[in-house]
C-alpha cells in the first residue's frame, strides 16, 4: 500500500491549480518568501518579490512532464512556448496570491489542517481504489491509513497541500463573498433550459428570393462602410513557402510485408500452434494479446464491418485467413456465437513501415537536409526525385497539405527565415518536411480594392433582408386573419415548416440556434403569430403551436445542486477577474528574455530547460 501511495503522491500536487506552493516548499527548496537557497539567477520580480530561476524551472518541468504524459507525440516548439508562458504566469499568480494572503492576515491553524486532512481528502485520493468500498469512498480506510502511515514525506506533502489550500479557500470566500442566487433567478434559468416549444414558421430566405437587381449598393456606401469597420479587415502575417513532404505513412511494400507476416501466423496456427502464445508474441493489440488474443463477447455492428462479417459468418473454432481492416491484418478465430453477439480472439498485424522502409525514409530525409544546405529546394528535390508543393500559411492556421499541423516549421518561417532561405528538415507525427521561404507579408489591413466585393455582398444582403421584412409585414395580416401560417403556404414560392418541441438551448432546424427567432417563439401564446423577426441573414414569421412548461417539482428536487453549481461558476469568474485585476495593478518585471539570451557562462542559471 505504501508503494502505491507514494506513486499517488504526484496526484496530490495536481488536485487544484493552487497546489504549487506545497511543491515549492518540499520539492524546490524554496521558503515561503519566494527565496531559494540555491543562489541561482533571478528571472523577474512581482511587486519587488523575486521570481527565481529554480522556481521557474521546476514549474516548467512539472507542466512539461504532465503534457508529455498526456500525449503520444513529442511536444512541439509551439506547445513548449505555451508551457513556458503557463509556468511563468502560474508563478506570478502564486506570488500575488501569497502577497494578498499576507496583506489580509489570512492564516491557517494546525487544527484546521488536521480536520481537513481527516475529513476532506483531496479528490484524487478519495477516488483511489485503496480507499473505496463497493465503489464508494470509505473514510474509515482513509483515516486508518493516515493514522498508521510511516511515509513521512507523503504526510509532509499532504500537510503542505492543506496549508496552501485552506488559506486560499478563505481568500476565495472573501473575494467572492455576497454571491447568492434567489429562487426566482434559479427558476428562470431552469425554465430557460427546460421549457419546450413547437413552432410553425416561414423562412423568407432573402439571399435567394430577392434578385440582385432589386437592390443597389453604391461605391460611396462601400467606402463609408470600409472606413467605419476597417478593423474587420485586419489580416494576419503570412508566408508563402515551397516545401517537400516525406510521408511517414506505410507504403504498398509495407502493406504486402504485413500481409505476408499475417499469412505466416495463419499457417502457424493452422499447423497447431497455441493461439494464446502466438497472440502474446505477435499481436500489436496489447490489451487482447495479454489475454491470449481474446476480445471477449461483443455485439453485432460493434466491430468494423470486415471484422464483423467474419465474426458473424465464419465457422466456429476454426482459424480464418487474414482479414484486412483499417487497423491492419487480423487472424481471427470465432469461439462462440449466439444471436447478435459473438466471442472471438485474434492476432493483429499492423500495417507499418518495415525496418528497411524506415531506413530508406530516414536516409532520404538526411540526404534532403544535406543537399538543402547548398541548393535551392527545387534543386534538392529534383536531385532526389521527390515532388515539391507551394502554399500560403498564417500563424493562425499553420497547416501544410501532406504534413498537417506544423509548429517547428512555422517558427522558422515567421521568426527566422529570409526569402529564398532553405530550412533544415523538420519532423512531425505525419512526415519529414523541408521548406523554402518564398515571400513574407507582415500583418496589416486588406485594402479597399480587394475588400470591396465582400462589402458589396454584405450590404446587398442587408438590403435584401429589408425587402423581405417589408414583404413579411404585408403578408402577416393575411396569416393572422386565417389564424395560421398555413394560409401563406405556396404564396410566391413560400413554404411552411415545423420545428420542435425543443428547448431554448437546442438547435431548431430551419430556424436557428439561440437567435432572435427562437427567442420570439417562446414569447408567444399558443397559436399566436408573431411580428416579422429579422436575424443576421434571414426573416421569419413564427407561430407557436404548443409550449411545454418546465416541471416545478423537478426543479425543486435539483434546486440545491443548481444553486451550488451557479455559485461555483460565479466564484471562479470573480477569482479570474480578481487575479487579472491584481496582475494589471502589479509591478511585474519579466527578465526571462535577457536571462535566457545571456552569453553562456554569464548566467549560470540559463541552462537546463532549453
Amino acid at each position: 500500500m505504501m508503494r502505491q501511495m507514494r506513486e499517488n503522491t504526484k496526484w496530490i500536487m495536481l488536485v487544484t491549480a493552487i497546489a504549487f506552493v506545497a511543491l515549492m516548499v518540499f520539492e524546490w527548496g524554496m521558503d515561503i518568501t519566494g527565496q531559494s537557497g540555491a543562489g541561482f539567477g533571478e528571472l523577474g520580480r512581482v511587486n519587488g518579490t523575486p521570481v527565481m530561476y529554480e522556481q521557474y524551472q521546476a514549474a516548467y518541468r512539472n507542466l512539461y512532464d504532465r503534457v508529455s504524459r498526456s500525449q503520444a507525440q513529442p511536444i512541439s516548439s509551439a506547445q513548449n512556448r505555451e508551457i513556458e508562458e503557463a509556468a511563468w504566469n502560474e508563478l506570478v499568480n502564486q506570488v500575488l496570491i501569497q502577497q494578498e494572503l499576507g496583506r489580509r492576515g489570512i492564516r491557517v491553524t494546525d487544527q484546521e489542517v488536521r480536520d481537513m486532512a481527516r475529513f476532506s481528502p483531496p479528490q484524487d485520493l478519495a477516488m483511489d481504489p485503496l480507499f473505496q468500498t463497493d465503489g464508494q469512498f470509505d473514510i474509515q480506510k482513509y483515516q486508518d491509513f493516515l493514522a498508521n502511515s510511516a511515509d513521512e514525506l507523503f504526510l509532509l506533502q499532504l500537510e503542505a497541500f492543506y496549508r496552501d489550500m485552506i488559506p486560499r479557500n478563505k481568500l476565495l470566500r472573501q473575494v467572492s463573498s455576497g454571491i447568492y442566487f434567489t429562487d426566482a433567478e434559479l427558476w428562470e434559468q431552469y425554465r430557460f433550459d427546460n421549457e419546450r416549444a413547437q413552432v410553425r414558421f416561414i423562412a423568407f430566405n432573402p439571399a435567394e428570393r430577392v434578385p440582385d437587381g432589386a437592390v443597389d449598393v453604391t461605391e460611396r456606401e462601400i467606402e463609408d462602410w470600409y472606413d467605419e469597420h476597417q478593423e474587420d479587415f485586419q489580416v494576419p502575417a503570412q508566408v508563402e513557402v515551397k516545401y517537400v513532404a516525406l510521408t511517414k505513412a506505410p507504403l504498398r511494400e509495407d502493406s504486402l510485408s504485413a500481409a505476408e507476416r499475417a499469412r505466416g501466423i495463419y499457417e502457424e496456427l493452422r499447423a497447431g500452434a497455441d493461439f494464446a502464445e502466438v497472440a502474446q508474441r505477435e499481436s500489436s493489440d496489447e490489451v487482447s494479446a495479454a489475454n491470449g488474443g481474446d476480445l471477449g463477447t461483443f455485439a453485432r455492428g460493434q466491430m468494423v464491418p470486415a471484422f464483423d462479417s467474419v465474426a458473424f459468418n465464419a465457422p466456429l473454432n476454426r482459424v480464418q485467413e487474414p482479414v484486412e481492416t483499417s487497423f491492419g491484418f487480423h487472424v481471427v478465430e470465432v469461439l462462440t456465437r449466439s444471436g447478435d453477439s459473438a466471442q472471438a480472439r485474434h492476432v493483429l498485424v499492423p500495417v507499418e513501415r518495415t525496418n528497411e522502409s524506415e531506413i530508406r525514409l530516414l536516409t532520404l530525409a538526411d540526404s534532403l537536409e544535406v543537399l538543402g544546405e547548398s541548393m535551392t529546394l527545387e534543386e534538392a528535390a529534383a536531385a532526389l526525385d521527390v515532388p515539391t508543393s507551394q502554399q500560403v500559411m498564417t500563424e493562425l492556421f499553420p497547416f501544410l497539405a501532406g504534413v498537417g499541423q506544423v509548429s517547428d516549421g512555422l517558427d522558422w518561417a515567421f521568426r527566422e527565415a529570409s526569402p529564398e532561405e532553405v530550412s533544415p528538415v523538420f519532423e512531425d507525427q505525419q512526415a519529414f518536411y523541408m521548406m523554402e521561404l518564398v515571400t513574407s507579408t507582415p500583418e496589416g489591413f486588406q485594402p479597399l480594392e480587394s475588400a470591396s466585393p465582400t462589402i458589396r455582398d454584405f450590404l446587398r444582403l442587408e438590403k435584401k433582408v429589408e425587402v423581405s421584412r417589408a414583404e413579411a409585414e404585408e403578408l402577416l395580416a393575411r396569416a393572422r386573419d386565417a389564424g395560421s401560417l398555413e394560409a401563406l403556404d405556396g404564396v410566391d414560392g413560400l413554404s411552411v415548416a415545423m420545428a420542435g418541441p425543443l428547448s431554448r438551448s437546442e438547435f431548431f432546424p430551419g430556424l436557428g440556434y439561440q437567435n432572435e427567432a427562437v427567442g420570439a417563439a417562446f414569447g408567444l401564446e399558443p397559436n399566436e403569430i408573431g411580428n416579422p423577426v429579422v436575424t443576421d441573414s434571414n426573416v421569419f414569421l413564427v407561430q407557436l403551436l404548443e409550449k411545454t412548461q418546465a416541471d416545478s417539482l423537478a426543479w425543486e428536487e435539483q434546486k440545491a445542486n443548481q444553486r451550488a453549481q451557479s455559485v461555483f461558476t460565479v466564484q471562479q469568474q470573480r477569482l479570474d477577474q480578481w487575479i487579472a485585476a491584481m496582475r494589471e495593478a502589479a509591478d511585474i518585471v519579466d527578465r526571462r528574455e535577457q536571462v535566457f539570451q545571456a552569453p553562456q557562462g554569464q548566467n549560470a542559471s540559463t541552462g537546463g530547460i532549453f
